[in-house]
């Protein structure tokens, strides 16, 4: 087969032209020239200590095509020969979308035509003739009648046409994203008055990625921020804290107030504080009855709220004002002067055990001595930090990777992540709230979903970015994964899906492994190759937000 190409009025042409030779393989075939990875329901394999979880990009395969409401007309990746050329006009449209106009001569449109006689004279029962003896043509007609003829030579024509008008385009086409725009009653109409067909296909197709600068993936700085909650030495100490807690007693103070290290039981409320009283309003989402507030975690609550009560006693109420600083995790919160009413309803002290190695095995299974277990609490902590550090770095990462590239994204590839990024979020609510099947109905229908694409449009347009990203630097640096490494990943995904009682696809579980390991190496890989610099986020006494460079990668 030939192909010809040229430019009229601004598009480009191509006239398929057929000779003998064996056809090329159709564009259709389901082949994925991008690495990405899924974001879906399917669980990722939890031997992975980290996960990339990247999305999927509808893959390529063959494309439906719509039928008369009498049969069914699918786009087979072979392609027959054709008595005569088609023409195809390609014109690309935004979102990494093309148009295919084609245009169908009677040559073909007449083959099509006999072939389906041929059909209809094996299957048709014609009265007076015998089952496969040949009817003539105008009975035959007469019997099955005109629009039904019609109507299957239109598809047949389509069904012979597209795969050439889709082998002749560039770009690669994604999967379920072929549509035939042109009205079936048109293309009835058009053929039945011309004895000829024209119509119009558009086709979302593999998005092509542009750096900037081109290869600067290679040369990345980034800023790691680091909340001082990680940090190894303190988050062990703290659990130590907290297991030793656990093994003491409570006991009602009785002739003192609060201290540091006691637990006091508060009824909590608190108003806006204005100069004008009617406009003082209740801040519920600052309220709270029989509170169980620990004094070693004051750096928890509002700043000052700790220091205003120490001293309280069982039984007395303090009123003080607090203010609520922009850093505040509770949006509503930021920035307002609050009154605050606490009065205390108990008040304990804990009566510890002395903490040594008589307590090693209680605070640690298997633990001999004190110092035994304030290094294996460290180490398990160094770990998680590790992690935190990893996964941090991850982000940033991927955070500037996704200002480095820029994507022409098809429509029908963003619904298709956004969907499936959906359905996991709405596979979470329902394992931690039982649903009915109204609320599961409401959930799930088109509103909701469009809603929800709408609003995390960014969010789902940058996680393509990112993955389009990683899945290009695989290619690029030419990154390779071990079959013993896929083979061991997809054994562990297989037990776990039967441990727990789930479904499984093995050729979907294998695919996902792989591509998440490939997610995994790129990320290693620019983690080698990226200068990185770790800073600690901390609040102070007001809640300001401060910086202390840790390291230099």
């Amino acid at each position: 087969m030939e192909l010809c190409m040229g430019v009229v009025n601004g598009v480009s042409m191509s006239v398929v032209s057929v000779n003998p030779s064996p056809p090329s393989r159709s564009l259709l075939s389901p082949r994925n020239p991008i690495s990405l990875h899924p974001f879906t329901s399917l669980r990722p394999p939890s031997s992975l200590s980290r996960q990339f979880q990247h999305l999927q990009p509808p893959p390529l395969s063959r494309s439906a095509v719509p039928a008369s409401p009498s049969s069914s007309t699918a786009v087979s990746d072979d392609k027959d020969q054709l008595p005569a050329d088609i023409i195809v006009t390609e014109t690309r449209e935004p979102n990494s979308r093309v148009k295919l106009s084609i245009q169908v001569p009677p040559e073909v449109c007449d083959d099509c035509y006999k072939r389906v006689m041929v059909e209809f004279m094996k299957q048709a029962k014609v009265p007076g003739f015998r089952p496969g003896k040949k009817v003539p043509e105008s009975i035959l007609v007469s019997h099955v009648g005109k629009r039904s003829v019609n109507k299957a030579t239109v598809e047949s024509i389509l069904r012979r046409t597209l795969p050439h008008a889709m082998s002749s385009m560039t770009g690669t086409p994604l999967r379920d994203s072929v549509r035939i725009v042109t009205r079936f009653p048109e293309m009835e109409q058009t053929y039945s008055t011309l004895n000829s067909l024209r119509y119009e296909v558009v086709v979302d197709i593999a998005p092509e990625l542009k750096w900037t600068p081109e290869e600067g993936y290679k040369n990345l700085k980034v800023v790691v921020e680091l909340d001082s909650d990680i940090d190894a030495q303190k988050a062990s100490e703290q659990e130590l804290r907290r297991r030793h807690k656990s093994l003491g007693a409570l006991r009602i103070v009785t002739d003192r107030g609060l201290q540091i290290g006691d637990l006091a039981v508060l009824d909590i409320s608190a108003t806006t504080i204005d100069q004008d009283e009617a406009n003082v309003k209740n801040i519920p989402s600052a309220e709270s009855k029989g509170y169980h507030f620990d004094t070693e975690d004051g750096d928890k609550v509002v700043p000052g709220f700790l220091e205003s009560i120490i001293g309280i006693q069982r039984g007395e109420t303090k009123s003080f004002p607090l203010f609520f600083p922009e850093s505040w995790t509770q949006e509503e919160l930021r920035g307002v002067n609050a009154q605050f009413n606490v009065e205390c309803k108990e008040l304990f002290y804990r009566d510890l055990p002395e903490l040594d190695d008589s307590l090693a095995e209680r605070l640690l299974p298997g633990g001999t001595t004190l110092k035994q277990v304030k290094e294996v609490l460290l180490q398990k902590f160094r770990e998680m930090e590790q992690t935190a550090r990893e996964q941090a770095a991850d982000n940033a990462i991927l955070d500037q990777l996704c200002k480095m590239v820029e994507v022409d994204i098809p429509q029908s590839f963003f619904e298709e992540q956004g969907r499936q990024l959906y359905g996991a979020k709405l596979l979470e609510i329902q394992a931690s709230v039982k649903l009915n099947d109204e609320q599961l109905a409401s959930l799930s229908s088109k509103k909701a979903v469009d809603e929800y694409l709408l609003n995390q449009k960014e969010n789902i347009t940058n996680m393509i970015k990112q993955s389009l990203a990683v899945g290009d630097i695989y290619k690029r640096e030419n990154l390779q994964i071990s079959t013993e490494e896929i083979v061991k990943e997809v054994e562990n995904s297989i037990d776990e899906f039967k441990r727990q009682k789930q479904d499984y696809d093995e050729e979907r579980v294998r695919g996902q492994v792989q591509e998440i390991l490939e997610g995994a190496k790129v990320l290693e890989w620019l983690r080698e190759h990226a200068e990185i610099q770790y800073v600690i986020s901390f609040d102070d006494a007001q809640q300001h937000s401060s910086r202390h460079s840790l390291q230099h990668a």
